[in-house]
Parts: structure tokens; sequence; C-alpha cells
């Protein structure tokens, strides 16, 4: 279906949709099924030369995409992988650059996200398709789903980083390069190792944990991701008080440089005194959910009018997809990610190194650099064989790709010319 074609299509179901059911709900799934059928985002939402579609069939899932560079075959594959709680949208600003570059660039929702189907969103759900090397597979399956047998490299940003780096560990044939972004990689898990001929050691008394001593502080903490992995986190998200645009608002600022708080600097170890030196969306009020840890943080009508980045256009595709679907999805990745599911199989890769070139993006005011003390280190001095930059975005906080988007293409583009 060519544009103009699929643009008369979608206004015209949009007027049908709209004459059959008048509550804002019924209108908001209407534009995003056409008799029970996801379709793909309205042509205003994207960049020019930027198209969305459906890949079905991927490890079980129908795969939303963005899509730049299509016009002509035998480019050169970039995939690129969000984090929470974002969409493959936020990397609208970027795709262009790199597909004028030459580049197909491939972008999907990711499983839990956005348009892409086939996961089940219910906090009882079996967590096992969320895990890890699960998500690694879906990647694969895109990239085998498109005729690629590679790509020149994998980049991934917030939770997409971690994912972009289990890529290039386990199929360095197929990521040719990774770029992280924003979440450092520390490295693989590593196994018990020599203690076959010790004597047998009778199970130590559980010891209190980091999160216990965050809650012990005389302001009691606790850390986001235990949060996240609370039946009610959801709920409160989603239905924020302040109302779900409010909220997306008010985090996506709390994170940014826009808010002066954002003063990151390396933390001097696992401690609770030192987590609770981070920002409240890390480390939060114990008594506080994330909604209204944000809500202090809203920034004011000037400041909104003044945000070059995240207009209020593009604030509402963000309140238009998660309004729908809330954020489970994404939340269930974090839960697998506590629950110990996969474990077994990531040590398979243990002392495994990331050997292909990679690179390091993050915003200059991103705590996300050190939020895990040491991995920024580790990254660079073993996880990685062969770091070609690191690079941290003045005028940027976590959402690098958005808040400095013509500076991460430049940086990505440079990356990539040396490659060849």
């Amino acid at each position: 279906m060519n544009k103009q074609t699929r643009r008369t299509f979608i206004k015209a179901a949009a007027l049908s949709a709209a004459a059959a059911a008048t509550s804002k709900a019924a209108i908001a799934q209407n534009q995003f099924t056409l008799s029970g059928v996801p379709h793909p985002y309205p042509d205003e939402w994207l960049p020019d030369g930027v198209r969305s579609r459906f890949v079905d069939n991927v490890n079980g899932l129908r795969v939303h995409v963005l899509e730049a560079g299509f016009e002509t075959s035998n480019r050169p594959a970039l995939l690129l992988l969000h984090g929470f709680p974002e969409l493959a949208y936020s990397w609208r600003n970027v795709m262009k650059p790199l597909a004028d570059a030459g580049y197909h660039v491939i972008v999907p929702d990711l499983r839990g996200y956005g348009r892409t189907t086939g996961w089940n969103s219910d906090y009882d759900a079996d967590l096992t398709p969320f895990r890890m090397l699960n998500k690694v597979r879906d990647a694969l399956g895109l990239v085998y789903a498109f005729g690629y047998d590679a790509v020149a490299a994998v980049i991934g940003h917030d939770f997409g980083s971690p994912l972009a780096a289990w890529c290039a560990v386990t199929r360095p044939d197929v990521f040719k390069s990774v770029v992280m972004m924003s979440a450092p990689f520390g490295g693989t898990p590593s196994i018990p190792a020599g203690f076959a001929n010790e004597p047998a050691q009778a199970t130590p008394a559980q010891s209190p944990s980091i999160y216990d001593d965050l809650a012990a502080l005389p302001r009691p903490r606790k850390h986001y991701q235990r949060y996240y992995q609370t039946r009610g986190a959801n709920e409160n998200m989603w239905h924020a008080k302040q109302g779900l645009s409010n909220f997306i608002r008010a985090y996506y600022h709390h994170k940014s440089a826009d808010w002066e708080g954002n003063k990151p600097f390396r933390l001097a170890g696992r401690l609770a005194e030192e987590w609770a030196k981070m920002p409240t969306y890390y480390i939060m009020d114990l008594n506080l959910s994330m909604a209204e840890t944000v809500a202090v943080h809203m920034p004011s009508e000037r400041e909104v009018r003044s945000n070059s980045w995240l207009p209020e256009n593009a604030l509402a595709v963000y309140a238009e997809e998660y309004g729908r679907t809330g954020f489970q999805g994404g939340l269930n990745s974090y839960r697998m990610g506590a629950s110990g599911i996969g474990n077994a199989e990531s040590q398979l890769y243990a002392g495994k190194t990331i050997d292909q070139p990679s690179m390091f993006i993050s915003g200059s005011s991103d705590w996300g650099t050190y939020q895990g003390p040491g991995s920024f280190e580790r990254m660079q001095q073993s996880a990685c064989t062969d770091m070609r930059a690191v690079h941290l975005v003045d005028g940027a906080g976590h959402w690098v790709q958005q808040e400095q988007a013509e500076e991460t293409s430049r940086l990505l583009l440079e990356f990539l010319a040396g490659l060849t």
C-alpha cells in the first residue's frame, strides 16, 4: 500500500470509527486497530523518510517496526533497541540521518511495548518469555526476517543497552558491532569455581540486603527496580492521579538535562548510603510511588514551552501508546531479571567478552552511567575488548538520542565510518 493510499485508508477508517463509537476509550482503540488488526502509525507522527509497518511470525510476535532507508536494496542494516518507558518512536530523530548515510535502519517496538503483539500483559503471566536471551532471539529473528545474515551494528539505549550487549555476546557473527547507550554493560555473569576439594559449607544465614539497608536509612528509601516489581506499579503509573500525559512529561523531565539536579558522579560502592545520593527516580522515598515521586518535579509551563526535544505532539504519541497498553509489558522484563529466571542459560556465556568494535554514549547529566557502581569501568577495562570510544554528551540526561539527536547521530556515524 503506497503512502497516500495508506493515509486515505487510515483517515477513512478513523471517520468510520468515530461514527461507531463516541467514548474516548473506543476512539483510542480504533486509532490502533482496524477490524481487530493493529495498523501502522499515522504518517503525520513520523519524520519524512520513516515508515511504520509490521513483521509477522518473529518468535511468536507480530513486531511493529519503524524503518528508514528502505527505498533501495543491498544496504548494510542497523538494529536499534529502545528502553523503558520508551518505544521505537524514541529513535525517530536519528533514523533519517543514519539512512541518509546509506544504512537500512530497523527499529522495533520490543516485546512488551507499543504495537508489537504476542506477549501477555498480565502481572501473573509467565515471565519466561521476557528473559534476556529470548529477547535476543526476538532481535535475531527480526534480522533474519528482513533477509540479513548480519547487521553492521546493534544499538541499544537504556534497557535496550544490555539487550544490545547480549546480542553482541551471543552472536558476534550476526551483530558485527555494538553501541550501548546510558546503561553500561559490566560483563557476563560468573560461575562459582575452585571449590571442588573444599569442605562442604553450611548454608549461611541470610544477612540484611542493600534493600533492607535502604529502608533502614534515616530517610527510608527503596530502589526503583524493586518498586517496578510490585503489583501496583503499573496501575500507579498508567492511571496516575496527575494524568498519564503529565506523568510521562514529569518522568522524562526529571531524568533529563533540563532538571538542574542531575549532576552525576561516580559512587564509592554498592552501599545504601552511596545509592541514596542518587535522585529519587532511582532511589525512591520508601512511602512514595513513582507517579508521586515525579509529580513534584513536573516542569513549569515555561519549561514545557521551551522544550524542543519533547514537544506536545511527541508526548501525545507516548500517551496514546502507553494509554492503550499500560506499562506492565516493560515492567515484566525488570521482574524477570529479579526472579532469577534465565540465570543458568546466561551463565553459559560466563567469561565471554564483547570482542567486536563497541562504543558507549550517555548524557553528561545521566545518572544511568553510574547507577551500578563499577559497571562503567568494567565495561571499558574487561567486558569489551575493542571499545573504540566513550562519549558523555553535554546537554543530555538519560534520553540522549532524544535530547541531543543531532549529536547522537553524528557520533554514531563517526563510529560506523571507522568500521570500514
